[in-house]
């Protein structure tokens, strides 16, 4: 199975290796990091990845995934992340997102008059690119699987890991990775941290 992962400057690390460290990880999958162009792509955070392809020289994959960051609004107004998605999910047996990413996958038409998710800040963004909001933290419309915000994009490829190896094996991934997640704070979510947090939060997201 080929593995396709997309890079774009700004992208947000973990929305990548999340998944990455899931779905890499299965029986006969070959990941490809891919990008418009072969240099080292810059994480928002400061991490830089190298791809391993272009978007000119991989024009398929069976499973692809796209990421969200920061930098998802100038992704959208270049357009070229968006016109490699239009080419190749029609191939595609799975496509895809965690965080802002739906917005890419929105803007090349994949998710017109789907049900998507995406982080809680983007939600009306999202609306706006014709896709039917879910305020779920994973959601999966035929072979379109999309994911809430960030750290949402390891429960998404455990998700797909069930649907694709089986119950067994999305378990014993489960396991490896020792995800059993315990935060200090219940503050993960718009409908359990404080008003005041989350209008903090909506504006640096946003910058409004």
């Amino acid at each position: 199975m080929d593995l396709a992962l997309v890079l774009y400057p700004d992208m947000t690390a973990l929305d990548l290796v999340g998944p990455y460290e899931v779905l890499a990880a299965q029986p006969d999958v070959t990941a490809h990091f891919v990008a418009a162009t072969p240099d080292p792509v810059r994480c928002d955070s400061g991490l830089t990845i190298v791809p391993t392809t272009t978007f000119d020289a991989l024009d398929r994959a069976d499973l692809v995934v796209v990421p969200g960051g920061s930098g998802w609004a100038r992704v959208l107004a270049d357009g070229v992340v968006a016109a490699w998605l239009a080419g190749v999910h029609p191939t595609a047996t799975w496509t895809a997102s965690v965080c802002s990413g739906s917005t890419l996958l929105a803007q090349a038409g994949i998710l017109d008059g789907r049900p998507a998710t995406t982080h809680w800040a983007l939600r009306d963004e999202l609306a706006k690119l014709g896709a039917v909001v879910s305020t779920e933290r994973v959601v999966v419309d035929g072979s379109v699987v999309t994911a809430a915000g960030v750290s949402a994009g390891i429960d998404m490829a455990l998700t797909l890991a069930g649907r694709i190896w089986g119950d067994e094996r999305a378990e014993l991934t489960q396991l490896v990775i020792e995800y059993d997640p315990r935060p200090p704070y219940d503050s993960g979510s718009p409908d359990t941290a404080s008003p005041e947090l989350v209008a903090f939060a909506r504006g640096v997201l946003t910058g409004s």
